[in-house]
């Protein structure tokens, strides 16, 4: 991989990982719309550290207070909704039960995930057909993020999140498996039907990122290993620190401007790439 390829891609995922339009998409189009070879996998694996990285350098004191009330809750100070002898403080408690609900909506994808993998590895053998995939998923699933934006109450607040909310956003996040589909486009549109506001289906789906993507990055680290695919060090290192630089403006821009201007604008982008993916493969 050349320089600006390498640039090229981590840029692409790093603005895309956490905005509702697909970077997995994203990261399989760019290569066939620049004429490059689609990258090795040891590259997507990088590039998405990269990203875990920028989201948990970003969310640091909201993961240290969770930690804490999840280490204190586990300690015999939560259980459920529930307070008993050590009671932690109200703070400790909503942090508390807002990591078990990260927890509880990462099951999903541990139970769906490796069956959808399994059967959609094949698409990437089939330039016309993942394409096709994702146009398809970037216009329907795009559509569907505008209807729960339009239709979403944006009353509740990030600790409102109960444990069937937390089932119902992590089984949609399980469909994001599908490329162009987004899993922070996916988990968002599930917030919003759920009634969140704009920026806690957001900050969220970022938390719920931390444990997918670490799952997803040692899953895709085993296959990499067992395919002695020779490792290309300087484009990894390349490729995770410009994705993470990218990724954590991205988070810090979408969260401060999402509660102004809506989702309307990512729909519009993901119908207008979707249509020009389906110009491009009928021309």
């Amino acid at each position: 991989m050349d320089t600006l390829q390498i640039a090229l891609l981590a840029f692409v995922q790093g603005l895309t990982e956490f905005l509702p339009i697909s970077s997995s998409g994203h990261l399989i189009l760019t290569p066939l719309l620049f004429g490059y070879e689609l990258q090795d996998l040891s590259f997507d694996i990088a590039v998405h550290l990269g990203t875990l990285l920028a989201v948990l350098t970003y969310f640091r004191r909201d993961l240290l207070a969770i930690g804490v009330g999840m280490a204190g809750s586990l300690a015999g100070g939560m259980v459920g909704n529930r307070l008993r002898r050590r009671a932690l403080s109200p703070a400790a408690a909503a942090d508390a039960r807002l990591g078990w609900m990260v927890v509880l909506a990462t099951l999903p994808i541990l139970v769906l995930g490796l069956p959808l993998k399994t059967l959609l590895d094949g698409l990437r053998q089939d330039d016309q057909l993942i394409a096709l995939v994702v146009a398809s998923t970037t216009i329907g699933f795009g559509l569907l993020l505008w209807y729960a934006d339009v239709r979403g109450r944006h009353r509740l607040d990030l600790h409102a999140i109960n444990w069937a909310a937390a089932l119902i956003i992590g089984c949609f996040q399980a469909i994001a498996i599908i490329p162009g589909t987004s899993r922070s486009g996916i988990t968002i549109t599930a917030g919003l039907f759920l009634g969140l506001t704009r920026q806690a289906a957001s900050r969220f789906s970022f938390l719920l990122s931390i444990p997918t993507i670490s799952l997803a990055g040692l899953l895709a680290g085993r296959e990499l290993l067992e395919s002695a695919v020779p490792v290309d060090w300087h484009a990894l290192w390349l490729g995770a620190l410009l994705s993470f630089v990218v990724a954590y403006l991205s988070i810090h821009l979408f969260l401060r401007f999402i509660e102004r201007v809506s989702m309307l604008p990512f729909v519009l982008y993901r119908l207008l790439l979707g249509g020009l993916i389906l110009f491009l493969l009928l021309m």
